[in-house]
């Protein structure tokens, strides 16, 4: 059995929701700053169907899976860090292009939105501390 802070969840879910369509992930020369869907619609998509069962689950109450797909969520947004950080730095398979891309692009600040809200949702699940010999509820 698992202890779900509800407020807690709620405030991540709205992070989570509003970053990827709002915030800037990222700086591209000439066009500006790009959210998650300019970036790579593929990762938006899977992004915001981990979400979605995240959200099924708190609606359904059913804590566990809740659980399991919070976990999930948090390794994905790693997981699509890593390849937009992978894509720029080894685009091309060329050293020099490579390096000239690296320059140019840049990652901003709606990468660590994205995980504080990830990190939230993460938190609101915790195991219920075990009683001591003695106590009452």
């Amino acid at each position: 059995m698992y202890i779900l802070s509800k407020p807690l969840a709620w405030i991540g879910i709205l992070i989570a929701a509003l970053s990827p369509i709002f915030f800037p992930f990222l700086k591209v020369p000439l066009l500006g700053n790009w959210n998650l869907y300019e970036t790579d619609t593929s990762l938006f998509v899977l992004t915001y169907g981990f979400l979605g069962l995240c959200i099924l689950f708190l609606f359904l109450r059913k804590v566990s899976l809740y659980r399991i797909f919070t976990r999930i969520y948090v390794g994905w947004c790693l997981l699509a860090f890593g390849a937009v950080y992978f894509k720029i730095n080894h685009y091309f398979g060329m050293k020099l292009a490579d390096n000239l891309l690296s320059k140019t692009l840049h990652l901003k600040w709606g990468w660590l939105v994205l995980f504080l809200g990830a990190l939230l949702l993460f938190l609101s699940v915790r195991k219920p501390k075990p009683l001591q010999p003695g106590q009452d509820f």
